[in-house]
This record gives C-alpha cells, structure tokens and sequence, in this order.
C-alpha cells in the first residue's frame, strides 16, 4: 500500500471526522509505516459540515452576531477556506430549529435573516464562493428573510416593504432588487440540498415539512398559498420558474429562493463537500480509500456521507473499505459495492463505552490495523 485516503465522517457524540482520520492513519502506518494517508474531514452538508471543511482546509472558525428564527441576537459561526475566498456556511446556525423551544415553533413567525447575515459578514470579508447547507431550518419563509438581509425588499401592492416571514408570502406583489448588496455580483453559491421537494404543492415545503416545525393543518395551507404567490412573483420578476427547481422547497424555500433570485447551484451535500476538498484529485494515484460513520445502515447507502465518498471513488477505479461504530446488514448496504464493511468494536459494549473517545480511536486503529495486516498478506503471495 503506498497511498491511501482516510475520509470519513464523524462518529457523532463521540469523534470528530478528523479524529477519525487520524486514528485510521494510526492503524495504517502501524503496518505501512511508509504509506501517504491522506486524511479528509467529511459531512454530508448538514451538521458538521463547517468544521470539517475548516479541518481539511486549513480554514478559520468566524464568529458573527446575527438574528435568529425569531430576531433574537444569537452568536452563529461559519468557516472560511481557501485562503479567505470560501465561506462555508450552515443556516441551522442562524435558522435552525434547535435554536427554539417546543413552544417558539410556528413558521407564520419564523424568519431566514439571520442566514442572510452570515451571508453579508462573508461577502463582506471577501469571500467570493459561498457553500451554503441548508438542513435543519425552523422557516417557510421561501428565503425572503434572507433575500431582505441581503438588501432586496418585498413589497406589497402599495409600496410597503414587508417583513421576511411566512406570514408576509401572501401579501407580496413585487420584489425590489435596487438595493441589493454590491458584493453579490459575480458570488458563486453552492448550496448542498439532499431533497428534490418543489416549492409549493402537495409535496412542496410547506405540506412536507411546516408541521415539523410547529404549522397547524390551517397554516399549512396559508403557507403553501404564500410560496405559489411568491414563486409567481419570482417568475414575473426574474424569468425564472422556482417550481420547476428540484429542492425548490428545502428548508422552508429558501432553496428556492437561493437557486432562482441569487442563481445558485444546487447539489447533494456530500458532493459539496468532496468537490470543496479536491477528492477526485486526490484519488489519483489512491490503492484505497476508508471511509466510514458512527452507525453505517441502510441509511448509510441513501445518499449519506460515505455512500458518497464510494460513488466517487468508484468512478476512479479505486476500492472503498467502511468501518462503523456499529453495523446493522441489509440488502441495500450489501448492494452498494463497498469492498468490505467492517465494525469496530471487538465484542460487547455498553453504548457509553462504546462512545468513549479514547476507546473509539482505539477501536478503529486496531481494526485498521487489522485490515492492512490482511492487505499485506494478500499482496505477499501475489
């Protein structure tokens, strides 16, 4: 084995996709002392994704002061990359539903400002490419909360500028784009939605997703009206039809909203990030590649992080190997074509035991370890 890439997510509650990384390049050297590893922080777009990028770019955490679902002062961070010129930006930082209790959730009420103020700071210190997740969101707000941060106005049939909510949809006739933040010119957007839900409609945000986040059946249909008439606002405005965008309707709309006001470039979350980090370069060259997450399952092959890191590497002709925390079988994860699934405890376990961080990274160096004696054996009698 002379190049192998370690890119694993996290194993959640207990290590961070880097210390995962790390300890699979403990247990490769402990029998290849001499292979490059190359360690890659990876997520799927959702919670995570700042840090990893940060960790596999050499980037910086920046902390701003922004507003949050409902317009209290909250402390968000995101990353910077690539030498200043990437943002990497998760909305649940600003919008998210964490940041409300049980009974703060109403989407009539709930606004995306506070991810169009990250959006600012950022552009505002340079950045020219924005990675933007959107999972997780506490709105239905179509992104107008966004759109007005950034300096766009929607108005109603006599001028007044209306507030970004879910509650204001129904009432908006125009959008006035006059004030736009300059630096929004020329920006690259990326945004990582993992969904194909239309903006509005029986399968749309508000039908789909509003009750999560605290809508009655009546404000469900409010909601729903309001993105139909604010997705023909959008198509009067700017020539662009937000229903015919798959992922229109991801968090609240506001995918939509980046997609079709601001030209963004939708994408799953995985391929984000691999395409953020160099991965199809990297594989060059790469006898293997060990990825991994803290419970690897059917979900694992539906479209979640190491599903992800398989299919591209795949394309490179080059094997796949995932360990997990734990590994429950199924047709669906025997079907994916990883070349071994392996767990990493080395027999029972309490769940806390288990998740304890030194024995975690030891567990998966043994196992590495383990692998690569096999690898080697396999390789001496060639």
């Amino acid at each position: 084995m002379k190049k192998i890439i370690a890119a694993s997510d996290s194993f959640k509650g207990s290590l961070g996709s880097m210390d995962v990384a790390r300890a699979i390049e403990r247990g490769v050297h402990r029998v290849f002392d001499s292979c490059r590893v190359h360690r890659i922080a990876i997520a799927d777009g959702g919670e995570g994704t700042v840090q990893a990028l940060v960790d596999s770019l050499h980037g910086e955490v920046i902390a701003v002061r922004v507003h949050d679902p409902l317009m209290r002062p909250v402390e968000a961070l995101y990353g910077i990359v690539d030498h200043g010129r990437t943002a990497v930006i998760e909305m649940a930082a600003a919008s998210g539903l964490p940041l409300l209790a049980e009974g703060e959730r109403n989407p009539m009420t709930t606004t995306t400002r506070g991810t169009g103020e990250m959006m600012v700071d950022a552009l505002r210190r340079g950045c020219r490419r924005l990675l933007i997740g959107i999972g997780g969101s506490a709105t239905n707000d179509g992104g107008t909360g966004m759109l007005e941060a950034l300096g766009l106005r929607m108005l109603d049939g006599k001028g007044n500028a209306l507030p970004g909510t879910g509650a204001s949809l129904a009432g908006i006739e125009s959008i006035d784009s006059s004030g736009a933040l300059e630096e929004l010119a020329g920006v690259e957007i990326v945004v990582a939605c993992d969904v194909a839900n239309p903006f509005y409609g029986p399968s749309g945000a508000a039908h789909v997703f509003a009750p999560q986040k605290g809508a009655t059946a009546p404000m469900v249909e409010q909601l729903d009206g309001g993105l139909r008439r604010f997705a023909g606002v959008v198509e009067r405005t700017f020539g662009i039809d937000v229903q015919s965008i798959p992922g229109a309707g991801a968090a609240g709309g506001l995918g939509g909203a980046l997609a079709a006001v601001l030209g963004a470039r939708m994408m799953p979350g995985i391929d984000m990030v691999l395409e953020a980090t160099g991965f199809a370069d990297l594989l060059e060259g790469a006898d293997l590649v060990i990825t991994g997450e803290g419970r690897v399952d059917a979900q694992t092959a539906m479209g979640k992080a190491p599903s992800g890191v398989l299919r591209a590497a795949r394309r490179a002709g080059v094997p796949v190997i995932a360990i997990g925390g734990e590994v429950e079988r199924s047709a669906a994860l025997d079907g994916e074509g990883f070349a071994g699934v392996f767990p990493i405890l080395p027999g029972p376990s309490t769940l806390a035991r288990a998740m304890e961080p030194e024995f975690a990274a030891a567990n998966i160096e043994r196992t590495v370890m383990q692998l690569m004696i096999f690898a080697r054996n396999i390789c001496s009698r060639q």
